[in-house]
């Protein structure tokens, strides 16, 4: 992957910690992932658990991608709570990299790889079609052109299986967040569902390639029987939030908003 650079051109984040959480910075006045000390696999931060909201439309995912490692949260939930996926993590700055080990991120195995690499290039040319995408890739100064552009949004579409699900991290407070928000809709053919944190400035979309998003619209909120009960009670909430929003959504025939 071409598009690297040294480890000299990226910022080096740190870690703050309190007598409870260790949380990962880029500058002190933005948190860019949290972990509780005494429950590492715990999704901290609310948009996190936003994000696990694809398990509303597939449950049990054999070939997953992150773009953004941060503090690991997303990866070591998906990767204990879904033992049987392949998981692909593309990190571009080796210092985030090395703080894998500070927030527990699991050792790579023949399931899970976290890999030092560029978001657009790893959507350009995947190792697989995946069935779950998950981008939340932001460095200091947010979320990196190359991961916002109409091409990206393309390029995440054709790297999905035919009922694959693209999940993507937004703030709100972006200037051409609304622009980014129309390219996934153009890029999924208006098949997305959007939820908005006013309080935390978040915004998670949800981009579908097929027709899971209707599909699950009148489905009911239940804990799939292989999921831990555990993590799925922490989840309930958020995902009781996706449902509702996606019930308040209408779609056409060919999917559109």
């Amino acid at each position: 992957m071409p598009h690297t650079a040294h480890a000299e051109d990226h910022v080096k984040p740190f870690v703050y910690e309190t007598l409870t959480t260790k949380a990962l910075h880029f500058s002190i006045s933005e948190i860019q992932s949290r972990m509780q000390v005494l429950k590492p696999l715990a999704l901290d931060l609310d948009y996190t658990r936003t994000m696990m909201g694809f398990l509303l439309f597939n449950d049990s995912p054999d070939t997953m991608g992150m773009i953004g490692l941060g503090g690991g949260s997303l990866a070591k939930f998906c990767r204990s709570y879904l033992p049987k996926a392949r998981i692909d993590v593309v990190e571009i700055n080796p210092h985030v990299i090395a703080l894998r080990d500070v927030f527990h991120v699991p050792p790579d195995d023949s399931l899970f790889a976290v890999r030092r690499g560029d978001g657009a290039d790893f959507v350009r040319s995947p190792p697989h079609r995946m069935d779950v995408l998950m981008v939340d890739g932001y460095d200091p100064d947010g979320i990196p052109p190359a991961l916002c552009s109409q091409a990206f949004y393309d390029d995440c579409r054709e790297s999905l299986q035919p009922e694959g699900l693209l999940v993507v991290n937004l703030h709100m407070g972006h200037c051409d967040y609304a622009v980014h928000v129309e390219r996934i809709r153009r890029a999924f053919d208006g098949r997305i569902l959007v939820l908005r944190d006013q309080d935390c400035g978040n915004s998670i979309v949800f981009g579908c390639a097929g027709c899971r998003l209707q599909r699950a619209q009148t489905s009911q909120l239940r804990r799939p029987r292989h999921f831990d009960a555990a993590a799925w009670k922490e989840l309930a909430p958020s995902l009781a939030e996706v449902m509702d929003e996606l019930r308040k959504t209408a779609f056409d025939g060919v999917g559109r908003v």
